[in-house]
């Protein structure tokens, strides 16, 4: 007994930290609370922080629709998970080098972000459905998780975002999603390799 709640908590550090990390520099909230500031200018801080307690509110329940729909729809699709970590990891791999490569912070909110943000809850989602029920159940709770720590996070960096804007220079907020998107490359060439690693188990399987 004791030893299966030490192995799903260990299941539910990896997924949460995995998540956290994947999802921290596509949202980028030091970065946003830059524009965010910007769009409110002078205000009080009680309507700063109710903008703040929306925006988190409604990430929440963002990255949970994509989060509970996401494989789902793949399956309708019939598109096998070893097939979406290979594709997704490339694509946050890609991700993390063009923020690792980007010579000044860009924290313009666009359609792009939103889509990234998209891509890697699926491929989170997929990569957390390749186990056994048990595994699975506790792999997509720490992903959920890690979305609620993230839009705490946000929540924060919006309602003190004139406070956080003053005490952390563009440069600084920059060099922390550097390092970030450093582990976000890494993290999308882990899930590309599982994924290849899964498909060629299945290919072998065929062939014998």
């Amino acid at each position: 007994m004791l030893l299966r709640f030490m192995r799903s908590l260990s299941e539910f550090a990896k997924f949460f930290g995995l998540a956290f990390s994947a999802l921290l520099p596509v949202v980028n909230p030091l970065g946003s609370a830059l524009v965010f500031l910007g769009l409110v200018g002078q205000a009080p801080d009680s309507l700063y922080r109710n903008l703040a307690r929306q925006v988190a509110v409604r990430t929440t329940l963002f990255f949970l629709v994509v989060e509970l729909v996401g494989t789902a729809l793949l399956t309708f699709f019939g598109i096998s998970l070893p097939v979406v970590q290979v594709a997704g990891g490339l694509v946050l791999a890609s991700m993390g080098w063009s923020l690792l490569n980007q010579q000044e912070a860009r924290p313009n909110p666009n359609a792009s972000s939103v889509t990234g943000c998209i891509v890697v809850m699926l491929t989170l989602s997929a990569h957390a459905s390749v186990k056994s029920m048990s595994e699975n159940v506790t792999s997509h709770a720490a992903i959920l998780a890690a979305v609620v720590a993230l839009s705490l996070i946000i929540f924060i960096s919006y309602a003190y975002a004139p406070k956080i804007t003053e005490r952390i220079s563009p440069q600084t907020a920059h060099g922390i999603l550097r390092i970030i998107a450093f582990v976000l490359l890494c993290i999308g060439v882990q899930i590309s390799w599982n994924g290849l690693q899964s498909l060629i188990r299945i290919a072998m399987s065929i062939k014998s």
